[in-house]
């Protein structure tokens, strides 16, 4: 992608500014000034996952004879499945494209802000501090009933595993038409008021599901996030992003455990071409550049996960490109926004 190098130039008939002065970085020679480095584009892949373990009930055989539950499993399974993978670009310093602003009366230098790794945030006008996401803090588990707490004299003794099951299953009905009572005003001893009631369901609720486990098994869900960095700096065309497995989860694109995700990275030539006035070697101004657009489209041979637009600084040539015009309709019209968008 090109890259769009933009001079804001000082209208000193509006801000009253002296002629800024703004060379190349030099280690060592460039003092009384501020440096920074133009942003370049790295993409961030945040790939959210969910871990599924099954655990087989007690009584899973007997699922569909007494409860009419199909397709329940008597083997104990984990696997991986893909929820969501989510694009964001992160503007991170191009060691290559480094300046300097020299401090001088009357210049726009002690105006510019940065960021801590040497980015330039702002020009002109400070910027509001963004507000720390608070990290999400994981719902409590909810401890689990054991089923065995809950069956009969005459279900412990039974003589073999069938009529176990058989015994529970009836505890199931049971359980289900008392709660059918409740909710229908027809119990014998029916609670007093609406809360009570609410405790009773509730209960209920709990009792029929730790019964019903022991036929339908238990699936225990973890959720698992994993993040890719690259940096792009030309068009891809179906490349290996990463692998993935159902046994083994997200895996390194080298590692052969998994089937390959692909992506595609396609560069829309939004930028126009330098014109010979812009590709001037000495200017006064505020060199940065401006991002062009990049579509990202995330694949594998089962389905496209993702295809997506973002805005891309990184290109193959240096090509100047060179918009004049005031620092504050810059920063108020598009220049901030720009700024805020990619770093």
């Amino acid at each position: 992608m090109k890259k769009v190098i933009l001079l804001i130039s000082i209208l000193t008939s509006i801000n009253s500014f002296a002629q800024t002065e703004v060379s190349a970085y030099v280690a060592g020679k460039n003092v009384d000034a501020v440096n920074y480095f133009l942003p370049k584009t790295a993409i961030e892949l945040e790939i959210e996952t969910t871990r599924v373990t099954y655990t087989p009930g007690e009584f899973s055989r007997y699922a569909d004879r007494y409860l009419r539950l199909n397709g329940i499993s008597d083997k104990a399974d984990e696997y991986w499945e893909i929820n969501s993978i989510k694009v964001t670009p992160v503007g991170i310093p191009d060691p290559d494209q480094a300046y300097s602003i020299k401090i001088k009366d009357r210049t726009i230098a002690p105006l510019v802000e940065l960021t801590p790794d040497g980015i330039i945030r702002s020009i002109n006008m400070p910027l509001e501090k963004e507000k720390k996401a608070e990290p999400e803090t994981p719902a409590p588990s909810k401890n689990r009933i054991n089923p065995r707490d809950l069956m009969t004299e005459e279900i412990l003794l039974s003589g073999s595993t069938a009529k176990m099951a058989e015994l529970v299953a009836k505890e199931i009905y049971n359980i289900r038409e008392s709660r059918t009572a409740i909710v229908r005003g027809q119990a014998d001893n029916m609670p007093q008021d609406g809360a009570a009631i609410k405790i009773m369901l509730s209960s209920l609720e709990e009792q029929e599901q730790a019964l019903t486990e022991m036929f339908s098994g238990i699936t225990e869900k973890e959720t698992r996030k994993f993040t890719v960095r690259m940096i792009p700096t030309r068009n891809v065309e179906k490349d290996v992003l990463f692998r993935f497995s159902r046994k083994l989860g997200v895996l390194d694109k080298d590692d052969l455990g998994g089937n390959p995700v692909y992506f595609t990275l396609t560069n829309l030539n939004t930028v126009p071409e330098p014109d010979d006035k812009s590709k001037r070697s000495k200017v006064d101004g505020v060199m940065y550049n401006v991002p062009g657009s990049a579509q990202i489209k995330i694949f594998s041979t089962v389905k496209t996960s993702l295809t997506e637009l973002f805005p891309l600084h990184n290109s193959e040539t240096q090509n100047p490109f060179l918009i004049t015009c005031s620092i504050r309709k810059i920063l108020h019209k598009s220049g901030l926004t720009l700024l805020q968008e990619v770093l």
